[in-house]
């Protein structure tokens, strides 16, 4: 008695392998899974029972991370499993995008907390601040509205060409180093957190900030020009608790107009060192 080969239409064989048409054809297209026989005359691609087991082993190969073009080559070369050489490849390959997927999570659960403390921060705050590295540029500016194109046109890009590696969720403030207040001419130092020293340029100095023991750190909402009401506030409380102002303060910018267009929705953080 001849035998009966059991022949499966690819919808049939699609829902008894839990795998799309889609993926099937893809498949076929690749040279990976041909279909056992086609109807010449309705087109109808028919599939093998012995084609199951060839199905799971494709997909079980790129569960593993191979791609469909090396299991192609796998059973091109009459070999349905890869050889050591080639698991060895493979594990190094995963390593390092576990390596990566690791950094990626350890920045954005550094990221969310970061955000998190700053959105549950009291509106007052006694902070200590570490030591920190930071690509500085310093140059008078004809106003505050200026700040915002010197960063992106100049700084930004500057740090770009020389290869300025920041930390998640990055850190920038501003220092100003004028005696009294003026509108115009401002004399301010941009200074953004980086991970290490490089090389001094034309726009861009590198230097360590030294720690601040103790900071009291006020958030501020609503644009620059409101900050006189935040030192207003800060510094009856710094007087209020006993404090006394032991340098120069920092404004830290968490919002701005990089990233909100409401200048009322802006976020900064004003933070004076107190002793």
């Amino acid at each position: 008695m001849a035998n009966y080969k059991t022949k499966l239409k690819i919808g049939e064989f699609s829902q008894l392998m839990q795998v799309t048409v889609k993926t099937l054809r893809h498949y076929e297209q690749k040279g990976l899974l041909l279909p056992h026989d086609v109807d010449n005359l309705t087109g109808y691609r028919y599939y093998s029972i012995d084609q199951m087991q060839k199905l799971q082993n494709i997909r079980e190969l790129q569960r593993l991370g191979f791609s469909l073009d090396e299991v192609k080559e796998l059973y091109e070369d009459n070999s349905h499993t890869p050889n050591i050489h080639q698991m060895e490849e493979k594990i190094k390959e995963t390593e390092a995008q576990l390596k990566l997927l690791i950094a990626r999570r350890d920045q954005l659960l550094n990221w969310k907390n970061s955000l998190k403390e700053m959105n549950t921060m009291e509106k007052f705050s006694v902070q200590s601040l570490p030591e920190i590295i930071v690509a500085s540029h310093r140059e008078i500016i004809p106003n505050y509205e200026a700040l915002g194109p010197l960063c992106y046109e100049k700084i930004g890009p500057e740090m770009q060409r020389l290869n300025c590696k920041c930390p998640k969720p990055g850190y920038c403030f501003t220092i100003e180093h004028n005696k009294e207040y003026t509108p115009t001419d401002v004399d301010i130092e941009y200074c953004e957190q980086v991970l290490e020293m490089g090389t001094d340029s034309d726009i861009i100095k590198f230097k360590r900030i030294p720690a601040v023991p103790k900071a009291l750190c006020m958030k501020h909402v609503g644009p620059y020009e409101r900050f006189y009401e935040s030192f207003i506030e800060a510094f009856r409380y710094i007087e209020e608790k006993g404090y006394k102002i032991a340098g120069k303060p920092r404004t830290s910018y968490i919002d701005g107009a990089w990233n909100q267009e409401d200048p009322e929705k802006w976020l900064s953080v004003i933070q004076i060192p107190i002793e």
